[in-house]
């Protein structure tokens, strides 16, 4: 799931010009998982294709043949890295049928396809390959009646990660945890009673993304803190979800004010690079007696990439405060939260 942000938020420009050089095998998630998909759809066994087509399969967890084995090592290698990710962490590959429509063919023993996500969400065409390695093109709005097996980043598992290590990055630059910081008498946060994302008739290849917030304001000693959470339950666009969950915590801001940006992890998100540059725009930032908020500078922080080929920013809400209340609609006009004060009762 991604939801689509125009050319300009408010007063904010995105960029739209600096294009990403071309991926290499090893140097991109696409990359990786396009190789991986081709060594599949030749070599793996008719086992695998019947166990994904009941539900997504780590692919780490297989058995197939030393070959295979290997590639699988290789690409969750190449993944780790183009994530931005530690390299001993876990297998993050897993392989899943496109659509469950699709389990009739498979059930009838149609030759399935093997695809990767495309990391272009506008991309008009899905390459995917048959049993022979033969490249077989696929149009990305309408899904094709033969069986489909998409190789892709479970995002579920990435994304704590991620968010990790945007908090070791934060850390070691000095930017505070807003989330570390309770009053003991108690305070106040925003609390999201319902949340509803725009459809944004991705490509059928694509499955669920996983959603995160970073919060930011100026902490009590004048310099920028952040913190990021996880939006676990916002699986479809188009549905309004009513989760209850705080998303800033005013205990940790000067000025009882933050802003809240909202992301996706829908398989290439490189943390590492995502969290340097926030961390580095945010570090520029001087308290002048007064709230800034902070939404401009952590998007024009976001690589250029990610507007060009992945626009894995949702939307923004500027300016929350202690008494933020009611329906409130993103500066990228994305998505709707309806919020509510909420005290927090001292522990």
């Amino acid at each position: 799931m991604a939801v689509v942000a125009g050319s300009v938020v408010g007063a904010v420009a995105i960029p739209s010009e600096a294009a990403p050089p071309p991926a290499t095998p090893g140097d991109s998630v696409a990359a990786a998982t396009d190789l991986l998909a081709r060594e599949l759809a030749t070599d793996a066994r008719a086992g695998l294709f019947s166990a994904a087509a009941a539900k997504p399969v780590n692919l780490a967890a297989t058995r197939d043949g030393q070959a295979l084995d290997a590639a699988v090592r290789r690409a969750n290698r190449e993944v780790l890295v183009a994530k931005g990710l530690p390299a001993d962490g876990p297998s993050l590959l897993q392989l899943r049928l496109a659509q469950p429509g699709m389990r009739a063919a498979v059930r009838r023993g149609e030759a399935p396809l093997v695809a990767s996500a495309p990391s272009d969400d506008s991309a008009e065409v899905v390459t995917a390959y048959s049993r022979d390695g033969a490249k077989v093109s696929l149009a990305a709005r309408k899904a094709p009646s033969r069986p489909v097996f998409v190789v892709e980043v479970d995002t579920a598992k990435a994304l704590p990660l991620g968010l990790s290590v945007l908090r070791q990055v934060f850390d070691q630059r000095g930017v505070a945890d807003a989330e570390r910081v309770h009053a003991a008498d108690g305070y106040w946060a925003t609390q999201v009673q319902s949340v509803r994302l725009n459809d944004d008739k991705e490509p059928w290849v694509k499955g669920d993304a996983e959603i995160f917030g970073i919060a930011g304001g100026f902490g009590m000693d004048g310099k920028v803190a952040a913190s990021t959470l996880t939006m676990p339950y916002l699986d479809n666009d188009g549905s309004t979800y009513t989760p209850g969950q705080l998303i800033v915590h005013f205990s940790a801001y000067k000025y009882n004010l933050a802003d809240f940006v909202m992301m996706e992890d829908d398989g290439d998100t490189n943390y590492q690079q995502l969290a340097i540059a926030i961390a580095d725009a945010l570090l520029t930032i001087v308290d002048g007696g007064a709230y800034i908020p902070l939404v401009n500078a952590i998007l024009n922080a976001i690589p250029a990439s990610w507007w060009t080929d992945d626009p894995d920013y949702v939307d923004s809400w500027y300016t929350l405060s202690t008494t933020s209340s009611g329906q409130l609609n993103g500066a990228a006009g994305n998505g709707t939260m309806t919020v509510a004060p909420y005290w927090v009762a001292p522990v």
